[in-house]
């Protein structure tokens, strides 16, 4: 069954899903290959992601990065764009980079944002966000059964 609300993942997830392969969220991954979560995504947090994959300590060749860029925006099933007026205010993260994940998560109406980020994870406690979406760890996502 596919999930009816997708997911935002910001770019350390996705690196542990897919460059890390981390073995705690395989769950997670099969359940996204196999179609059963829907991710959502946008352009800037893709820019950002490409920019993670080009630092040195990756060492990914600039067409091995490409790979790993084109085949993650394969697993999205849209890249919604801002919307013109936000359905609900967000709280501010103190981290003005990682916003862009909690506007996603309004915008795409995601029920969850999956990060490990502890910025972000002290957002999760926010009334703002109480009935909108949740903050989780992947983790936490996984032993929840999400993705099942």
């Amino acid at each position: 069954m596919i999930a009816e609300a997708p997911l935002v993942l910001d770019t350390n997830t996705v690196l542990a899903l897919w460059y890390f392969n981390d073995p705690s969220l395989a769950p997670l991954a099969i359940a996204i290959a196999g179609g059963r979560v829907l991710l959502a995504s946008r352009e800037e947090a893709l820019a950002e992601l490409d920019d993670v994959l080009s630092r040195a300590r990756f060492g990914l060749t600039p067409e091995a990065r490409a790979r790993f860029l084109a085949d993650y925006r394969a697993r999205l099933a849209f890249l919604p764009a801002l919307a013109a007026a936000p359905a609900f205010e967000l709280p501010e993260c103190r981290d003005r980079d990682d916003q862009k994940f909690l506007e996603i998560a309004r915008d795409a109406q995601a029920s969850h944002l999956l990060t490990r980020d502890k910025l972000l994870l002290k957002l999760a406690r926010q009334r703002a966000l109480r009935g909108r979406f949740q903050i989780v760890t992947p983790e936490r996502f996984v032993a929840e059964g999400g993705g099942r």
